[in-house]
């Protein structure tokens, strides 16, 4: 039934503009007939013809001042409906009508952009957005269609050109946006082993948008890297005051960079510190781990056990079981493996990471949101299930 109505759409379209015609004709002239191309189109669509019936009613409407619009939604809906080719083929035909104002050809073009991106051809698409801006006719439109192709492309130097002209152009506020091509560029530096190139990126985005998480995540792995783990826990230790939500996600480079620098206390008392504020199960599990080391199994048990009464995780409840497991003290009749095994297993089915704006859920981390696109909204899950 879904499909029928989607098809009758394009009919529904000629009839509506073919009866608008009719009534606006005077009441002494003569009624037009419907065109035998309209019974043509029907035969066509209950004969399940789509592709012909679809070519009777385009070719039924003559292009003109009146109606360009009806042209516009038919090849719109099918657009949505992801008949990109067909959609293309209406725009197409729309731009070359020599009748068209340059309203309507501009607005042809940019639906016409629109159908290319949605079918990939971003070069094409490209083109059309330039000539538009060229034009000075949906500029704003256009320039975010190039920002998208840009990303998609990974082209980061003419994201960040394309966005900086779109917030002088609406005054909207990228700087977030910015700030994330530029951590793109940093990476790339960064693997191809231009560490000058990629501090430079780093120090761009963080001026760009101080709160960017993933610019001190990156400078904190290449200070790591470097074998200066002050400046790596200095870089680390800035996530907690631009969002602490990101915390988990830093919280082992952090225990790693501690250990090294031989400072056991300190991470100890840091880790108590967040957790006292935030919790988490990340940051639990990595206290039981330091005190494990520090004080003996026994005491990191006892204070897992007493903070899962107050905070309970899945994550801390799994840790729990295997300590328990490991210390043989009840017995070989497989309960507790077999409770290891079902928490393991409901862990490993739950969502790790969750957009804030969209919803998306998966266990892998996304700078740029799969779901809604946008940047910096995916962040670990906190709760009883997540981080």
């Amino acid at each position: 039934m879904d499909e029928l109505l989607w098809l009758l759409l394009p009919v529904a379209a000629v009839s509506g503009w073919f009866w608008a015609k009719r009534d606006a004709q005077p009441v002494n002239g003569k009624t037009p007939d419907l065109s035998s191309d309209y019974f043509k189109g029907l035969n066509y669509l209950l004969n399940e013809q789509t592709d012909k019936a679809i070519e009777c009613f385009v070719r039924m409407l003559e292009v003109d001042s009146d109606t360009v619009e009806i042209h516009l939604a038919v090849g719109n809906l099918f657009r949505q409906r992801g008949e990109v080719d067909r959609a293309i083929r209406i725009h197409q035909n729309l731009i070359t009508r020599p009748t068209l104002s340059k309203s309507q050809r501009a607005y042809a073009l940019l639906e016409l952009a629109q159908d290319y991106m949605r079918a990939g051809l971003f070069d094409r698409a490209e083109t059309l957005c330039q000539e538009l801006i060229d034009m000075e006719m949906h500029t704003g439109r256009a320039l975010v269609l190039l920002s998208d192709i840009y990303q998609q492309e990974k082209e980061w130097e003419q994201a960040i050109a394309v966005t900086q002209r779109l917030h002088n152009k609406t005054g909207k506020p990228m700087d977030q946006s910015i700030a994330q091509f530029q951590c793109e560029l940093a990476e790339q530096a960064r693997e191809e082993g231009d560490v000058a190139e990629a501090q430079r990126r780093i120090e761009r985005a963080l001026a760009c948008d101080p709160g960017c998480v993933r610019a001190s995540m990156i400078r904190g792995k290449m200070a790591c890297e470097a074998g200066d783990y002050k400046a790596a826990i200095r870089a680390y230790r800035q996530v907690e005051g631009q969002d602490p939500a990101y915390l988990p996600e830093v919280i082992p480079a952090l225990v790693h960079c501690y250990q090294l620098q031989g400072e056991a206390e300190k991470l100890l008392d840091y880790l108590q510190k967040i957790y006292a504020g935030r919790g988490g199960a990340t940051v639990l599990l990595a206290l039981v781990d330091v005190i494990g080391q520090q004080r003996g199994r026994d005491a990191a048990l006892s204070y897992l056990k007493q903070h899962l009464h107050e905070n309970p995780s899945l994550r801390g409840m799994a840790r729990l079981i295997e300590m328990d497991a490991d210390s043989g003290e009840h017995g070989g009749d497989g309960m507790l493996e077999l409770l290891k095994d079902t928490v393991a297993q409901v862990l490993e089915e739950k969502p790790v990471y969750q957009c804030t704006h969209c919803g998306f859920a998966g266990k892998v981390m996304h700078w740029h949101c799969p779901g809604c696109k946008r940047w910096g909204t995916v962040k670990p899950i906190l709760g009883l299930e997540g981080e």
